[in-house]
């Protein structure tokens, strides 16, 4: 796929409302995207799918530099809370962070129709990390009691076995069965921003990026990898 059927929308969000019809509504936003007005625009088309008026969507992104806390973030793990802006969350989840060469990607999908199983949805979410990771020749992998997508370094670990470090987040929401907030992966952001936080409550694990691992990979190229990764994921045509 080619970085031009990729869509750029100069415009500051995307309207809620859409045609319906079979295919998924992506969209690329230009610049950094306004964390409130876009989480109002993303609730505003969740809205519009559930009651018919618009179609399913993925938004493609950046956010200015802050932190948001989701459902389970403990006070403790925000370490320098007057650093950047700090948004609560309804999505699931601990502190994470957000800001420029991070690409979040909000995911707007309608369970009532692909399956009303919260478990096999956050899987597949996964499976599209994992997938988009492997275009670069990057091992993703799944860690047992910690969510998001860890690589394994050749360093080792403050316990003496190989260190592992997160480059992906997964933070979902679901209202009547329509999805909204979604995943994030770490492209070039500048990782000592992550020092305000604990991660995701993880302190004994470290945060890396695409680039941070050697590769000069940019959010178009993430981009069309999301795009390419997606159906086999899903299990769906794009």
């Amino acid at each position: 796929m080619k970085a031009k059927e990729i869509l750029v929308d100069s415009t500051p969000l995307p309207s809620a409302e859409t045609p319906l019809n079979n295919q998924i509504e992506w969209r690329v936003l230009d610049g950094l995207a306004p964390y409130l007005d876009t989480v109002a625009a993303m609730e505003a088309r969740v809205a519009a799918i559930a009651n018919g008026t618009a179609g399913e969507a993925i938004w493609l992104l950046e956010h200015p530099p802050l932190y948001t806390a989701g459902t389970s973030a403990q006070a403790a793990d925000l370490v320098e809370p007057d650093r950047f802006p700090v948004h609560a969350s309804g999505r699931g989840g601990q502190y994470t962070y957000h800001g420029p060469g991070q690409r979040v990607v909000y995911v707007m999908l309608d369970l009532n129709k692909r399956g009303r199983d919260v478990r096999k949805f956050v899987s597949a979410l996964e499976n599209w990390v994992i997938g988009t990771l492997d275009s670069f020749n990057v091992k993703g992998e799944r860690r047992e009691g910690r969510v998001g997508v860890w690589v394994t370094r050749v360093r080792l670990g403050p316990n003496g076995q190989p260190a592992e470090d997160k480059i992906a987040a997964v933070g979902v929401k679901l209202r009547k069965w329509i999805s909204f907030h979604g995943i994030s992966i770490n492209v070039e952001p500048d990782l000592s921003h992550f020092t305000g936080i604990v991660p995701c409550g993880i302190s004994d694990h470290g945060v890396t990026s695409l680039v941070d691992l050697g590769l000069p990979v940019t959010l178009t190229d993430v981009d069309i990898a999301l795009r390419e990764n997606f159906a086999k994921a899903f299990g769906e045509t794009t």
